[in-house]
């Protein structure tokens, strides 16, 4: 299946979060689509709610049900919590670290950004969005796109940085430092759902 590129409150409503975790998605309606998206008042079964919690995940991140399962399998082989693990590897997606460092307001544009080539990590150029940063890897701004009008008006809107990666607005360069902490993560996740999904 083809990646969505449709308006995002569409999948917002659809399962009743914000994926683009500012709420500007659903400041019109935060209510379910359809007739009776306001009324719905019978209790979820649990598939439901498993369903919906890995809907509002891979929404979140732009990722098509491939991926998601790929790089869920990926988690599985992990030491750890496997919920955890695979937030985790989430985040270390390069789109996102581009969205963390600032250099857009949205996954969606960070994705192009890197797709256009304009991304370069340990010094070379990475145009895959799902490329997995590791701790201690460097991404820069490749020098031709320093002056480029989508990152520098997305930089001067950046109210908000993450510890787990540092970030040099004068070098446009930052460096994916470790692995977030889950406390560091949405609360509004709940990874064991997908775990209980995925392990029907």
């Amino acid at each position: 299946m083809s990646r969505y590129t449709g308006p995002a409150y569409k999948k917002s409503r659809r399962v009743a979060f914000s994926t683009l975790e500012n709420g500007k998605d659903l400041a019109k309606r935060s209510y379910k689509p359809g007739q009776h998206g306001q009324d719905r008042k019978a209790k979820p079964s649990n598939y439901s709610e498993q369903l919906n919690e890995k809907q509002k995940v891979k929404f979140t991140y732009g990722m098509t049900e491939k991926q998601f399962r790929q790089l869920f399998n990926k988690a599985g082989k992990m030491e750890g919590i496997h919920g955890e693990n695979f937030l985790k590897l989430l985040e270390s997606r390069l789109d996102n670290i581009v969205y963390r460092m600032g250099l857009s307001a949205t996954r969606r544009g960070a994705r192009q950004i890197v797709n256009h080539g304009h991304i370069l990590v340990n010094g070379r150029k990475v145009n895959i969005p799902s490329f997995i940063v590791k701790p201690g890897d460097v991404v820069s701004v490749k020098e031709a796109s320093k002056e480029h009008k989508a990152i520098k008006s997305s930089l001067e809107a950046i109210n908000k940085t993450v510890d787990y990666v540092n970030f040099d607005k004068n070098k446009l360069e930052g460096t994916y430092v470790r692995y977030p902490e889950r406390s560091e993560l949405s609360l509004e996740f709940n990874e064991s759902l997908i775990v209980e999904y995925y392990s029907r």
